[in-house]
C-alpha cells in the first residue's frame, strides 16, 4: 500500500487549552510549535497541513493566546503554543502565556518533538536560547525552521543557516524554510511526521 504523502493534512482543531486542566489527556505523541510571536508559526503549521486557515495567522505579534491542538487520523497531534517576544499586550498577560507554556512542556510526557520557529533574519535570540538549554533538559528533540527564507537571496540564507548550525554544535538539527514558496517543506513534514510515527513517503533523495 502507497504510503500516504502527506498524513499532516488530515489535522483537525480539537480543542484551545487556557490553562492545563484542559489539554487532552490521551497519551498520542504530540509534536509542539513554538517560536517568538511574528516568526511565522502559524504559516509554518498550515502550510506543512496543506490547510489555509488550520492556524490563525495575523500579521498582528500575539494573536495565538491559547495552547491549540490539532489532531491527525492516526490520535497524534500538532500543537501550538502561544507566540512570546514583542506582542503589544500588558505584562500580566505576556506572564499568564508564559506560565501557560511552561506547564505544558514541563508536565506532558505525549511530547515526541519540538518543532522550533526562528525567522531566517532574526535567529538565536535570548528565547530562542532559553527554548533550547530547556528542551536539552527535559531530553526532547528539537527542530529548528528557519522561516521566510524567500526574504533572503540564497547566498545570506547559507550564511545564516552556518551560522546558526556553528550555535548550535548538537543541541538541534536545523533547517531553512518558507511557507511562501514550499522551501524545506517535505524535510519539515518528513521530521513531525517521524516523531509522530506517520508516513509521509519522502526520503532524502527524492
Amino acid at each position: 500500500m502507497k504510503a500516504n504523502r502527506n498524513p499532516l493534512k488530515s489535522a483537525e482543531f480539537l480543542i484551545s487549552a487556557a490553562r492545563a486542566a484542559q489539554f487532552p489527556d490521551e497519551d498520542s505523541p504530540e509534536v509542539a510549535f513554538a517560536g517568538r510571536s511574528n516568526a511565522g508559526k502559524s504559516s509554518a503549521i498550515n502550510r506543512l497541513t496543506e490547510q489555509k486557515n488550520l492556524a490563525r495567522t495575523s500579521k498582528t505579534p500575539g494573536r495565538t493566546q491559547l495552547i491549540n491542538f490539532f489532531q491527525l487520523a492516526n490520535g497524534a497531534r500538532l500543537v501550538d503554543l502561544p507566540g512570546y517576544g514583542f506582542a503589544k499586550v500588558p505584562p500580566a498577560v505576556k506572564e499568564k502565556w508564559a506560565r501557560l507554556i511552561d506547564s505544558y512542556l514541563q508536565k506532558r510526557p505525549q511530547l515526541a518533538g519540538i518543532i522550533h520557529i526562528m525567522d531566517v533574519r532574526h535567529p538565536m535570540k535570548p528565547f530562542d536560547e532559553q527554548m533550547l538549554a530547556f528542551a536539552s533538559q527535559i531530553d526532547c528533540p528539537i527542530h529548528i525552521l528557519m522561516t521566510k527564507a524567500d526574504k533572503l537571496k540564497r547566498g545570506q540564507q547559507a550564511r545564516q543557516l552556518q551560522i546558526v548550525r556553528n550555535a548550535l554544535g548538537e543541541a538541534a538539527s536545523v533547517q531553512l524554510f518558507s511557507a511562501e514558496n514550499g522551501q524545506g517543506l517535505e524535510e519539515a513534514r518528513s521530521i513531525v511526521a517521524g516523531w509522530l510515527k506517520t508516513e509521509t513517503g519522502f526520503r532524502p533523495e527524492d
